[in-house]
């Protein structure tokens, strides 16, 4: 059950409007690494959780939490868009409020179709998508991606600080930036207890038969580039974190092996009886085809 209580978890009151910065500020609202990405992820995290506990009401929590979140931000881009000006002086220009919103740099949907309120898109205007979702039914893959979100999230406010003057838009973009900093603790502490507790461990997912794999190959750090520092990383020699074998370093990677020929390719599509045997048969029959037509 949800129920909406009509208080802010925070000030999100700016001091004066600024339509260009709300632009801005949709990011942090419906953009990947945005407030509705993270409330969704840790709502279907929780949905998708197959034990009971402690982390799933972690989940349950972070998810409200987040959507409250996404509650200020709107807030907030809404009262920058109240009154703002275009963000030009030309009144030739300034009397055609489409024409100054162009201009100006602000979303003219957001005044076209949200009536001067936010809107559940990214600083481009592109609509949120669910495809920004992680909620795997795996706990220590999802809380790794978890700390990844909070993370770019907690960058992408960082930069949005820097990027205006104004006291109460700072004032949040702080309170935000003090959360991000406790989620991002928060899940690395969560995917470490899950490992430590036995509930899940690396590789992830740990209940896959490890000796189906070609275990040669699953700690050694081949070098693909022509870098030559890869092999100074930890990666490259001793344990590997999951304590299950030893790094080695490849220098080169393997020769590898022929690729199979190339399939047939169907006849019904190049028009001919009878199925060319080479590419160059095939791209032959095409061209005649096109050339007849």
């Amino acid at each position: 059950m949800f129920y909406h209580k009509q208080a802010l978890q925070y000030r999100a009151t700016p001091e004066k409007p600024d339509a260009v910065y709300a632009r801005k500020l949709q990011e942090v609202i419906g953009g990947q690494y945005g407030e509705i990405t993270v409330a969704m992820q840790y709502s279907f995290q929780a949905w998708n959780a197959h034990i009971p506990g402690k982390y799933r009401d972690l989940l349950f929590s972070t998810a409200a939490e987040e959507f409250g979140h996404v509650e200020m931000l709107a807030t907030m881009v809404a009262q920058l868009l109240e009154k703002a000006p275009h963000g030009i002086t030309d009144d030739a220009v300034q009397n055609d409020p489409t024409v100054a919103a162009v201009v100006g740099g602000m979303d003219v949907q957001d005044a076209i179709l949200a009536g001067a309120g936010a809107r559940p898109v990214d600083s481009n205007g592109n609509p949120w998508n669910a495809g920004y979702v992680t909620a795997s039914g795996n706990l220590l893959a999802d809380f790794t991606s978890n700390i990844n979100a909070e993370m770019q999230g907690r960058i992408a406010v960082a930069r949005l600080y820097h990027q205006t003057d104004d006291p109460g838009v700072r004032d949040l973009l702080s309170f935000l930036l003090a959360r991000d900093t406790h989620h991002q603790n928060q899940w690395l502490a969560a995917a470490r207890e899950l490992q430590e507790s036995g509930v899940e461990q690396l590789p992830v997912p740990s209940n896959f038969p490890i000796k189906k794999e070609h275990r040669e190959f699953s700690y050694q750090a081949i070098n693909f580039s022509d870098g030559g520092s890869m092999a100074e990383g930890s990666w490259a020699s001793g344990p590997s974190p999951d304590g299950l074998g030893e790094f080695t370093y490849v220098d080169t990677p393997m020769e590898g092996v022929p690729m199979p020929p190339p399939t047939h390719p169907d006849a019904r599509f190049y028009g001919t009886t009878e199925v060319p045997n080479t590419v160059e048969k095939a791209a032959g029959a095409l061209q005649d085809k096109l050339h007849k037509e």
